[in-house]
């Protein structure tokens, strides 16, 4: 059954602002000329230090680059990112506003009562797809993923997710029924959260990101088990990472990475987001954020991005559809 998050619980405020007619010198512009930005957001519905704060800063920096406005950042956490999504919803119409997606704006309306799905919003521009490692600390007596299951499957394993709705929830699902077993969930709000959990005991295993846990892979503090990737990382840092499906578990999810406007902007405001975005995409700052984040490069925009997310739509209900 859905849960129910409440209008109470979340904090919106609703702002309206309308661009200017002008186009600054340099940026990307609708035919007609007819949208400038000021004062540009981009919320991150996540807290600060996981895979969607760093992928919304990349994003904000390369598009203060390629527009030259001013973009803040805004984290507005909670509800497995119900929250910054639902105050997102209150910026109808202003093409001031962006938000850094990902995953749950297609598994949130699946598994929670809330007032949007993917087309109350304009898709501008999906970056590209980021897979998970199953990660145990240093001093776990779990070698593989396949020992994860097995330990699942007999004494039970305590598995950390970041959110309800996550990409690691929907991992950790799609394991679960592969392998007829059952792990024991203990949300958290985002990825660095997961790791001090991890380090701290709390959690036996949990489904991060390579670039949320890179730096403690590095150091020894937690270790890599598997891949739930298709293939093998071509990256030199994970590239000895032997998948899950090398393993006997027939499992691969990618998250997206991307963003969207308000539903409801001019014509004029989403095209220049999308031009925006395609002249993002053909710069260094897009390789190099693609590259340091250890993804796979996958850029779609408006239209095709739309077809994405119906399609990756059907496929997460089928597995955390109520």
């Amino acid at each position: 059954m859905k849960s129910r998050i409440t209008a109470a619980a979340i904090a919106v405020v609703s702002v309206a602002a309308l661009a200017s007619c002008s186009s600054a010198a340099g940026q990307p512009t609708s035919p007609d000329g007819g949208f400038q930005p000021s004062d540009v957001r981009i919320v991150v519905p996540f807290a600060a230090g996981g895979g969607s704060d760093t992928s919304g800063r990349a994003i904000a920096s390369a598009l203060e680059d390629t527009t030259g406005a001013t973009i803040t950042v805004e984290n507005r956490e909670g509800g497995s990112g119900a929250v910054g999504y639902s105050y997102f919803l209150s910026q109808e119409g202003n093409g001031n506003y962006l938000l850094a997606s990902e995953t749950a704006l297609l598994a949130l309306p699946l598994t929670t009562e809330v007032d949007f799905d993917y087309t109350t919003f304009t898709p501008i521009m999906k970056l590209g797809d980021d897979y998970t490692l199953m990660v145990v600390p240093a001093d776990s007596e779990f070698e593989t993923c396949t020992d994860v299951v097995d330990a699942a499957r007999s004494d039970g394993v305590v598995a950390a997710v970041s959110g309800a709705v996550s990409l690691d929830e929907v991992v950790f699902t799609l394991i679960e029924q592969d392998q007829d077993v059952e792990f024991d969930r203990v949300p958290f709000e985002g990825g660095s959260e997961v790791i001090a959990g991890l380090l701290g005991g709390q959690v036996e295993v949990g489904s991060l990101n390579p670039s949320e846990v890179l730096g403690q892979l590095e150091s020894g503090d937690l270790r890599a088990l598997c891949a739930l990737s298709d293939e093998r990382y071509q990256y030199e840092e994970l590239a000895d990472i032997p998948t899950a499906i090398e393993q006997g578990i027939d499992v691969s999810f990618a998250q997206f990475r991307g963003f969207i406007a308000p539903g409801g902007i001019t014509d004029e405001a989403r095209e220049y987001w999308i031009a925006a975005a395609k002249e993002f995409a053909e710069s260094d700052a897009y390789t190099t954020y693609i590259e340091e984040n250890l993804m796979q490069a996958n850029a779609v925009y408006a239209d095709e991005f739309v077809d994405y997310l119906e399609q990756n739509s059907a496929d997460l209900e089928a597995v955390v559809g109520k």
